[in-house]
């Protein structure tokens, strides 16, 4: 017994299908582990440049390694980990809430596919650069992502058969697709097929404007206020609420704003409580910053701490996410060897200040890079659970409309357990999709429709 978690090795026999791979990175005990997994795994690091290095946590597929696709998990932030995707939302195990013990989840996107999940960028989790300057933008971090997928696939040569998919979610709606163009356009031998985007954010002007629709059609604002933006922010049948020059606008539009994300809603899940009730987190205010930008008198300052002032209110900040259990487990020193974690680096956090503080955005929208991607036969899933503030699914869905692209079916419902999972529309090779009730986090509040539409996704099927 260590730390109250019991030890299970997991012996480094070739499970039936599965290849010899990069043996020094290989996962062979887990504390707290209490069942004997059916897959092999690895952490380690991958270079991204010279002296930055990106730590990654690599698991086989339970079903065939050989034959499934290689899916690549990315989280957003900026600045927050992939590791509470692993351990949170669509990994093989999660952690107890004694932080201690771990149990097995039976929605596992690995159940069909390889995971390779990354820490990205430099400074996030355990990554880390030798200078300790973690200064980055949009760009840097698709060329290092790049670079560490090249890394990986040097240690895992024989998996550049495997067809190649990249999922990320919320802001890995700009890692994502920035990623897949690198892939997609590089030289490296990568049998991509695909990537999807999770509540990501894809334009944050459309994410603006439809969130006050968003809340309204959900009954937070009351006619009243409704009236007032109608009046102060409308013109001839137009509403322009996330840049307007009117100061009557702006001011309704801060009292909406400070309904959805100060009032103490779940931002991430309408209609779930707050955990944590009103401890402030880090995670939250980097979300949250890349909101309504155009308001901001401090466009470089976080608008949701307590420590600064703004031209929006403060108040105590909800977290509303609870990452307790994951990080007193990661932060174990027995847990950190068995991942392979140099002694040196400090302690593992869902999002690392350094990083958010000294992100620059450089897009504004995807359009772009979506349009190029789809042109080159990719296929793509946007994907909305509908109960999320964050990255509202109205946002995206007018994003996917004002692509240009022509529907190839109508707008319906798809089913998961003999219930309306949700709905769909695809525009050829690109799909939109809702899931009915979740909120930002997919696989963790809906993981059987989420598992349904993953599987649904890569292997081109129905859903």
């Amino acid at each position: 017994m260590f730390g109250g978690g019991l030890l299970v090795c997991v012996f480094a026999v070739l499970l039936p299908g599965s290849r010899a791979q990069y043996a020094p990175d290989e996962v062979t005990l887990l504390p707290g582990m209490m069942f004997q997994p059916n897959y092999r795994q690895w952490s380690g690091y991958l270079q991204a440049r010279p002296g930055t290095f990106l730590h990654y946590w690599f698991v086989t597929s339970q079903r065939d390694p050989v034959k499934d696709p290689l899916v690549l998990w990315l989280n957003g932030g900026p600045g927050c980990s992939s590791l509470d995707g692993f351990l949170s939302e669509n990994g093989p195990f999660h952690v107890n809430d004694n932080g201690a013990t771990l149990y097995e989840n039976k929605f596992s996107w690995n159940k069909i596919a390889n995971l390779l999940y990354l820490e990205s960028p430099a400074g996030v989790g355990f990554s880390y650069s030798d200078d300790h300057q973690y200064k980055t933008n949009d760009s840097q971090v698709a060329d290092d992502n790049y670079q560490a997928l090249q890394s990986f696939f040097a240690k895992f040569p024989s998996f550049t058969q495997n067809e190649f998919f990249i999922f990320g979610e919320s802001y890995g709606g700009i890692y994502a697709p920035t990623l897949s163009l690198h892939v997609a356009t590089g030289t490296a031998k990568i049998n991509f097929k695909g990537f999807a985007v999770g509540n990501g954010i894809t334009n944050f002007d459309l994410n603006d404007q439809s969130l006050i629709y968003f809340g309204y059609y959900h009954g937070l604002f009351g006619e009243d206020l409704w009236h007032d933006l109608n009046k102060d922010c409308c013109e001839k049948g137009r509403c322009n609420f996330y840049e307007s020059l009117s100061e009557n606008c702006r001011t309704q539009v801060t009292v909406a704003f400070d309904i959805v994300y100060e009032s103490g809603l779940n931002e991430y899940a309408l209609y779930l409580d707050c955990a944590g009730h009103s401890r402030f987190h880090r995670g939250y205010e980097m979300t949250m910053s890349h909101l309504f930008k155009k308001y901001r008198k401090h466009p470089q300052t976080h608008i949701f701490s307590n420590r600064v002032t703004s031209s929006v209110s403060m108040g105590e900040v909800p977290p509303c996410i609870n990452s307790t259990a994951q990080m007193n487990w990661l932060n174990r020193g027995d847990v950190r060897k068995a991942l392979h974690i140099p002694d040196k680096l400090p302690a593992w956090d869902l999002c690392s200040d350094d990083v958010g503080d000294n992100y620059t955005t450089l897009y504004p929208t995807m359009k772009g890079v979506y349009q190029k991607l789809l042109s080159l036969g990719l296929r793509a899933l946007i994907y909305n659970g509908d109960t999320d503030m964050a990255c509202n699914f109205l946002g995206d869905q007018w994003f996917v409309e004002d692509l240009g692209l022509e529907a190839t079916t109508k707008y319906q419902h798809w089913i998961h357990e003999a219930q309306v999972a949700g709905f769909y529309q695809k525009f050829g090779n690109l799909t939109f999709l809702t899931v009915k009730g979740a909120g930002h986090m997919v696989p963790q509040w809906a993981p059987g429709p989420a598992f349904h539409m993953f599987q649904s996704f890569i292997t081109n099927g129905s859903y």
